[in-house]
């Protein structure tokens, strides 16, 4: 649904200093509430929530947002994604409020909760967990997983790869800090690192009963399921600063469903990740002499009937990169009527697979930076 991470994910690039400081600009904060009132009526006046925002910066360097306007910011942070295709739901994003978890512990009990509740047996729910924020002087939690979800990368001396490529300095950093999981297949699903406080990094082991996965078959090809591929159900991107009104909650993980795409034309398709079109064509036979045979993309479109063949057999939420692009072409005519601009990045917003028969690849859009936002942020290392 372009909520999903690493497989084009929903985000926009890095800004500002890289966030940790805690301190919050004043000027942003107005913006917010500003913004806040004017889109939610109910709220009342504006006059005495400004005074007391204003208070709390000058007396404590920052503020604290009420539970309402914290489920707004999340919500708008999404809409304001210019690289999500999957906007058109964005109020129905569920907000987890625990801005009091600080320790390590909790936030990975939290995430594994996340996942649950998330998952609902299938029943994939976009759905975010906020916990504390940057203060002055006390940074809150991260996650350096980019998802709650990955799957570990084992380099080989020889140079081949077990599992997913893009996770091998993930991989690495958790069996140096002691991860005794790795079983050395290809969907080893790796431990949450998260950071808190001044204590070394904690390594947290996703239960096997908060990872819904799902084996990939296919309707024509009974050999597919030799191939022993899966994916999991939730996109959790867990790597991301959630910035609101100038406030940055650095650990707050969030996943809307998955579209097709992102699994059968990125991750298990991508060269730098599990790159298996190759053995998808061999099994169906294709010339691969030359790319001029087109066997590239017809084993990518097979690999992508795959996977949405299985993950609806398993009654598992899932989207096709279609009615993703119509979807997203009615969110955007929601927006203009509702005088809002809908940014959004075309390189991103087009599917990977069949782009020029889908509506999104043949206009336009305007791609600006908006706020609230989900951004990257530098991370910067703590004692071990």
């Amino acid at each position: 649904m372009g909520v999903g991470a690493g497989e084009r994910v929903g985000v926009l690039p890095v800004r500002g200093d890289g966030g940790g400081t805690g301190a919050v600009d004043p000027g942003e904060a107005e913006r917010f509430l500003r913004l806040f009132y004017g889109e939610n009526p109910g709220a009342g006046a504006i006059g005495p929530r400004l005074r007391e925002v204003r208070g709390q910066i000058a007396r404590y360097g920052t503020y604290s947002h009420t539970a309402a306007e914290l489920e707004y910011g999340a919500r708008v942070a999404w809409r304001n994604s210019s690289r999500c295709i999957g906007r058109l739901y964005w109020r129905s994003l569920r907000v987890r409020d625990h801005r009091f978890v600080h320790d390590a512990e909790r936030v990975a009990a939290e995430c594994v909760n996340h996942l649950r509740e998330a998952t609902g047996a299938g029943r994939v729910r976009p759905t975010i967990t906020v916990f504390a924020q940057d203060r002055p002087g006390r940074p809150g939690p991260r996650i350096r997983n980019e998802q709650l979800i990955r799957y570990a990368g084992y380099a080989l001396p020889d140079g081949t790869v077990i599992g997913d490529a893009r996770n091998i300095g993930l991989t690495a950093e958790a069996l140096r800090l002691g991860w005794t999981g790795a079983r050395g297949t290809h969907f080893d699903v790796l431990p949450l690192v998260i950071e808190a406080g001044e204590r070394p990094p904690l390594l947290a082991v996703v239960p096997p009963d908060a990872v819904l996965e799902v084996p990939l078959t296919h309707p024509a090809h009974d050999w597919f399921a030799d191939l022993g591929l899966r994916w999991h159900a939730v996109p959790a991107i867990s790597g991301m600063c959630l910035e609101i009104g100038g406030i940055c909650y650095p650990c707050a993980p969030f996943n809307g469903w998955y579209m097709g795409t992102e699994i059968g034309a990125r991750n298990l398709a991508d060269r730098d990740r599990y790159d298996r079109l190759g053995e998808v064509a061999a099994h169906l036979g294709l010339d691969t002499s030359s790319d001029r045979t087109l066997w590239k993309d017809q084993a990518l479109v097979e690999l992508n009937i795959a996977v949405l063949h299985s993950f609806t057999a398993a009654g598992v939420t899932i989207s096709d990169h279609h009615t993703e692009s119509r979807r997203f072409l009615a969110h955007l005519e929601k927006e203009e009527r509702s005088g809002r601009l809908c940014p959004a990045d075309w390189s991103w917003i087009v599917p990977p697979l069949s782009a020029s028969t889908t509506p999104v690849f043949h206009r336009y859009y305007e791609d600006v930076s908006l706020s609230p936002a989900f951004v990257h942020h530098p991370l910067k290392t703590r004692p071990e």
